[in-house]
């Protein structure tokens, strides 16, 4: 037995010595590398520093110096200039849990390169640190961190692990290319569940405050944000900016104000905006709401092709759709007014009235072709209740057939415009009339046209226009059916002879002034050519009496005198 006791009391005696001698050792530069490199030639992890600092003033606390952890061949996962462990009774039966850790002036790089930390801790602690979180789906670095978690029980994966209250502030920091300032972010992880209590920060020269919280299946809920003064500038078009937010399994935005923002971006822009928006949550491409509200106002509007000063939205968002209460806008030196609602069930956009006015709108390039792609699937519909049109100019510079009308009047009724996603004439009646207008070089005064559109025809019961001293009138029908067969009656008084040809009827060959009747059919088809369908017959007879009858068979043309007979010469002109 004694020498049983001897044996253990050497035992002891040896491995205090031990211990004596490693605690003397790590305080050496030489003992310190020595044990770290013993280390890392047996582990997978590389860990390096200076030395270890211990008063018995703070025994329960060890300080390493110039401190570089990570995995071997990979980038170092914590480099520090000092890192202070508290230690506590619990390291008798989990070492590698402290009381706290304090990391200082240095920098924490996690990324799916870098060693997960094998420490816990009831506290960690940072302190003038900076944080690269790259390559995880939140390109984050940081700068001048702050702050604290309480506990500290990282996971692979999970930096601050599964259960956890935080609070970190930032004197910069960059989240996903977006720059910010003076950032503090308050709250606690529970599992998959993060609650964001407080967060703000200085963005884009502005302010951003608010609270939100992360859902276990990622969806985020924002009860309050507030920008202020952001003045941001992005490389990235409106939807490829726009595009985060439609990779998040939900984000529900239960109140969200922006005062006085300035945004910009390759082919969009808003300025001046003041924004309040209440109650509304987006899944992918899609919005519900049950009681939402949004109001806007800017500036400057700017979408593509579209500049809109002064915009004014106030609209109610419920789950049957929205109900546009007023939207209000200069467009195009003049000003456009509308108010109605969008039925979410049949995609279906009806206006109360719209209103043109004073507008000089020059028609797209590609009009045409815009004119007959189908719609976007959330307008299937669109049927105005009442358009006015009040001194208007709209102009085609087309160089095959350039046109424009000014001082354009109207009004129209229960206009149906798009059907089944297709822009057209589908019901309703309207009246226009212009001042003036010019079609493919030719001038006309006074043009106006009446129509009545249903399901089966689009009727013209008045097309008219003064031209040189004469007038011109007509009426037409278009079928709304598939084949879009269309007939035309023209009659001109006094008209000049070739007054057609600019708009391709051939060359006539009589000069000055004519009395003139068209009659014409065709089909104006989407995906075949007019020209081969047409059959016309047109009679003119001279200031002199003399007549000419032209025909067009399958788009082909024929002519031959009129048999003579005595007519009234075209020398009489009714008053414009």
């Amino acid at each position: 037995m004694k020498l049983i006791g001897k044996l253990l009391t050497w035992l002891i005696v040896a491995i205090l010595v031990i211990i004596i001698a490693l605690y003397l050792l790590l305080q050496t530069r030489w003992g310190a590398g020595w044990i770290t490199g013993w280390i890392n030639s047996h582990s997978e992890y590389h860990i390096a520093f200076d030395k270890m600092d211990h008063r018995f003033s703070s025994p329960s606390h060890l300080e390493l110096l110039n401190v570089t952890f990570g995995r071997n061949g990979k980038p170092a996962t914590v480099v520090a200039k000092r890192v202070n462990i508290g230690l506590s009774s619990r390291q008798l039966t989990d070492p590698l849990h402290a009381d706290t850790i304090l990391l200082q002036d240095g920098t924490l790089n996690l990324s799916p390169d870098t060693a997960s930390l094998p420490l816990q801790a009831d506290s960690l602690r940072l302190e003038n640190m900076a944080f690269n979180s790259p390559r995880t789906g939140w390109d984050l670095s940081a700068q001048r961190v702050n702050g604290g978690v309480a506990p500290w029980l990282p996971k692979a994966g999970k930096v601050l692990g599964d259960k956890a209250n935080f609070q970190i502030s930032a004197g910069s920091l960059t989240l996903n290319d977006i720059p910010a300032s003076n950032v503090l972010v308050q709250g606690n992880i529970d599992g998959e569940q993060v609650t964001l209590s407080t967060f703000g920060a200085d963005v884009a020269q502005g302010s951003m405050t608010g609270n939100a919280r992360r859902s276990a299946d990622g969806g985020w809920h924002v009860d309050r944000l507030r920008l202020n003064d952001i003045r941001l500038q992005s490389d990235k078009t409106l939807s490829a900016f726009l595009y985060p937010l439609t990779t998040l399994a939900s984000l529900t935005l239960e109140q969200v104000d922006i005062t006085d923002a300035r945004l910009q971006g390759p082919d969009w822009a808003v300025t001046d905006l003041d924004l309040s928006l209440r109650d509304l949550t987006l899944r992918g491409d899609s919005w519900q709401s049950e009681d939402g509200r949004l109001s806007m106002n800017a500036s400057e509007f700017i979408v593509g092709s579209v500049h809109l000063f002064d915009p004014i939205v106030n609209a109610d968002l419920t789950p049957q759709g929205v109900t546009l209460r007023q939207f209000t806008s200069r467009w195009e030196r003049g000003m456009v007014r509308t108010s109605g609602s969008w039925l979410r069930d049949e995609n279906r956009l009806v206006l109360d009235e719209v209103a043109l006015a004073g507008l000089e709108y020059t028609l797209p390039d590609n009009w045409k072709a815009l004119w007959m792609q189908p719609l976007p699937a959330w307008l299937e519909s669109l049927t105005i209740g009442r358009l006015s049109l009040s001194r208007n100019l709209v102009i085609d510079i087309d160089p095959t057939f350039p046109w424009q009308i000014t001082s354009l009047d109207g009004v129209g009724n229960q206009l149906q415009l798009v059907k089944n996603r297709q822009w057209g004439a589908w019901s309703g009646n309207a009246t226009f009339n212009g001042a003036a207008a010019t079609f493919n070089r030719v001038d006309v005064r006074n043009p106006s046209i009446a129509f009545n559109a249903n399901a089966s025809a689009i009727t013209i019961s008045e097309l008219s226009a003064f031209a040189g001293k004469g007038l011109l009138e007509a009426t037409a029908v278009i079928s709304q059916l598939p084949g879009r067969q269309a007939k035309v009656s023209l009659n001109g008084r006094a008209v000049p002879v070739n007054v057609l040809q600019q708009w391709g009827w051939p060359e006539i060959p009589l000069a000055g002034d004519s009395n003139l009747h068209l009659t014409a059919s065709g089909a104006i088809s989407a995906t075949e050519l007019l020209k081969p369908s047409v059959n016309a017959r047109l009679q003119v007879t001279d200031s002199k009496g003399q007549k000419l009858e032209q025909t067009i068979r399958n788009g082909e043309v024929s002519s031959a005198p009129a048999p003579a007979s005595p007519a009234p010469a075209a020398n009489t002109a009714p008053a414009p």
